[in-house]
């Protein structure tokens, strides 16, 4: 019997930098592997089947709601984008950590759905600092940027849903962090106990 892995579900308000952290998490840390996202979306130049996301046919997506196939999914405008169940599951019971990065509202879905997840919570240093690094990425709109930063500070409120939270203060010393989190998982007798017991109990 294999030793379990864990999911990690990273989130965060928009802005927080919380794929930054991810993708550098990704270049040197190799107990861990990227969740896989369903999509209706038409892959973009250079995408790979299975590799950057699962692309489906819309009615096979509806059909995969309907059987409670994904940990959580949404639509966004035309296209539908969804975690698969099986997938994730696959990977923990061969012993693989799965690192999923979504908005809040995606983790709260998987939380309902897979609650011995655990969810890490990604916090500006600031409200202020927050401000900047929209400001800085030049995509917003004033009136969208006035709109996100409203909802800032309610999607902060949702922490308490989570494990852990990791202050985005520097990249380096938040990746550390995330690290520490994930090595943590590996060391827990909850979800590991009959993995731990079949190990000793093959030599009496």
């Amino acid at each position: 019997m294999k030793k379990k892995g864990a999911l990690i579900v990273v989130s965060g308000p928009s802005g927080v930098g919380k794929g930054t952290i991810c993708k550098e998490l990704l270049k040197d840390y190799d107990n861990v592997e990227i969740s896989v996202s369903a999509t209706t979306r038409s892959p973009r130049d250079g995408e790979v089947h299975g590799v950057n996301y699962f692309f489906t046919k819309k009615e096979d997506f509806e059909k995969s709601i309907e059987n409670d196939d994904f940990l959580e999914y949404a639509k966004v405008y035309e296209n539908y984008y969804g975690t698969p169940k099986e997938f994730v599951l696959n990977k923990i019971n061969e012993g693989k950590n799965v690192l999923l990065e979504i908005d809040i509202q995606g983790a709260l879905q998987v939380k309902e759905k897979y609650p011995e997840g655990v969810f890490v919570f990604i916090l500006p240093p600031s409200l202020k600092e927050l401000k900047d690094r929209i400001v800085k990425r030049g995509s917003e709109t004033e009136e969208s940027l006035k709109l996100r930063f409203s909802k800032a500070y309610e999607e902060i409120c949702l922490m308490k849903e989570y494990d852990y939270y990791i202050m985005n203060d520097e990249v380096e010393n938040a990746v550390e962090r995330l690290e520490s989190i994930i090595d943590s998982q590996s060391q827990k007798i909850d979800g590991n106990l009959e993995y731990l017991l079949n190990l000793y109990k093959e030599e009496i």
